[in-house]
């Protein structure tokens, strides 16, 4: 057993005063403060000072994913190791099926790649690369059988995941009669192709060349195009991924204006870093921060229509779309041409500390910090109550949050398999102080106390969300 006395418990609804029993993997009791047990065979931890939160739930990321000749650098063990140290407890990765193959057999090698390896609690997504009769038929099976309730489709990537709209409809009238959320990639990929292939022939080769072939006019045009396909399958749950600019974003909100099953996420990278900054950083510099949807303009409203969407709840969820690669060997794939770059950036570690530099920046009340990084996630896809809630019978997937700390992000300092940190240099005001994983604890007093295995697969229900 563990008590938690003299914290302040923040919630979905915000912060109250409280002390937290844990009797084995659970949440057994919340006390007001001094009003729980006194004596007893416990381990008690002083949270004088700290938030006492639930654990991260990362909805989106892709430990060990194959991508351009390489392989993301994040093992199972690597990521959910890195996970748990940046407070994260729970992760939801994407199981791959590739145009020809069969979908149950993709869903079984990520089980072999992840069974025994975590050190924090995973589940899957399923993203369908070749949507056909049996890909459909496999999708009531995955809902009803494999705790698989949510399906990734893409509208980019021709020849390798791309679904063009008439199998897009299909998926979705099939998640429409299961209750499946489907999940997009809103990136007009055969015209992105076409503007790749221009610039490469006038010698623009350069990273940058990733974002200014990837306009935003590509991201918002695809958005709308999902939501009006989802609302020709009776308003299929919806759900965009990795949201970057604001002329999407809009398509979302007067989705959501409506009441329509539409929902999305937007990602850490794109609530600070920049086209400019990062992408555009001297000579080949800028393919440390190469990732899908890009970075967008820091001379446009981007970043600030993002922070106020997540205010509004016109984007529910910060995820991270973790997906590393080192920058020799992997990134130096691209030199000389940027659309051979892996795409992806690192940041399962971060994301509660950048969400919580929003919160001191005054863009994120406390109760939508932790929204936003766990609750939201959990409800969306199927965990919740067992995860994103502290609270009686869920699971004790807790985190204690030292706000009179200091974080400095680096690649000297942080855990994930990297040679290099997207966000070199960041000082968050705020800190993990202690994480703990289904009552066993993972971090504390700046060591680490957990050990690949703890993690367990879960089975996810329906979303919370759904009409």
């Amino acid at each position: 057993m563990i008590l938690i006395k003299g914290g302040t418990v923040v919630g979905p609804t915000g912060p109250y005063q409280a002390d937290v029993l844990v009797v084995g993997e659970q949440v057994s009791a919340i006390f007001a403060p001094d009003q729980g047990p006194q004596e007893g065979d416990f381990e008690t931890i002083d949270a004088t000072g700290k938030y006492v939160i639930p654990g991260g739930v990362d909805a989106h990321t892709h430990m060990e994913l194959p991508f351009g000749g390489t392989f993301a650098s994040d093992t199972f063990d690597t990521g959910t190791r890195a996970a748990a140290w940046g407070g994260t407890t729970t992760i939801i990765d994407f199981a791959v099926q590739r145009t020809g193959e069969v979908v149950q057999d993709g869903l079984a090698a990520w089980h072999g790649k992840a069974d025994g390896n975590c050190h924090v609690d995973y589940a899957f997504h399923m993203i369908l690369g070749g949507v056909d009769d049996e890909s459909l038929k496999a999708m009531d099976t995955l809902v009803t059988d494999e705790g698989i309730t949510s399906f990734k489709l893409f509208m980019a990537y021709p020849g390798v995941f791309y679904s063009d709209d008439g199998q897009i409809l299909r998926a979705m009238q099939k998640a429409r009669d299961n209750g499946a959320m489907i999940m997009m990639h809103a990136e007009n990929g055969p015209a992105i192709d076409v503007l790749v292939k221009q610039a490469l022939e006038r010698g623009e080769t350069d990273p940058i060349h990733h974002g200014l072939t990837r306009p935003e006019a590509l991201e918002a045009e695809a958005t709308s195009r999902a939501i009006w396909l989802a609302g020709v399958a009776a308003d299929c749950p919806l759900y965009i991924v990795h949201l970057s600019a604001s002329k999407a974003l809009e398509q979302v909100a007067a989705a959501r204006d409506l009441g329509r099953n539409v929902f999305a996420e937007t990602c850490p990278q794109y609530l600070y870093l920049t086209l400019e900054d990062q992408l555009g950083a001297p000579g080949f510099e800028g393919a440390k921060w190469v990732c899908s949807t890009p970075l967008r303009s820091k001379h446009e409203t981007h970043r600030a229509d993002l922070w106020k969407g997540l205010r509004s709840n016109d984007l529910s969820v910060v995820s991270t779309d973790h997906c590393p690669f080192c920058f020799k060997d992997q990134k130096e794939l691209g030199i000389g041409d940027f659309s051979k770059i892996p795409n992806g950036i690192g940041s399962v570690e971060h994301r509660v500390d950048l969400l919580y530099q929003g919160v001191v920046d005054g863009k994120l009340s406390l109760g939508r910090w932790v929204e936003t990084i766990a609750t939201t996630p959990a409800r969306m896809f199927g965990l919740y109550p067992k995860k994103g809630i502290i609270a009686p019978g869920s699971d004790a997937d807790i985190v204690l949050y030292d706000p009179a700390a200091r974080t400095r992000i680096g690649v000297e300092t942080h855990h994930m398999n990297m040679d290099h940190s997207a966000w070199e240099g960041y000082e968050i005001a705020g800190k993990v102080d202690t994480v703990i994983s289904r009552g066993r604890v993972l971090v504390k007093d700046g060591a680490y106390h957990g050990a690949k295995g703890h993690g367990q697969f879960v089975r996810r229900g329906l979303s919370d969300y759904l009409i």
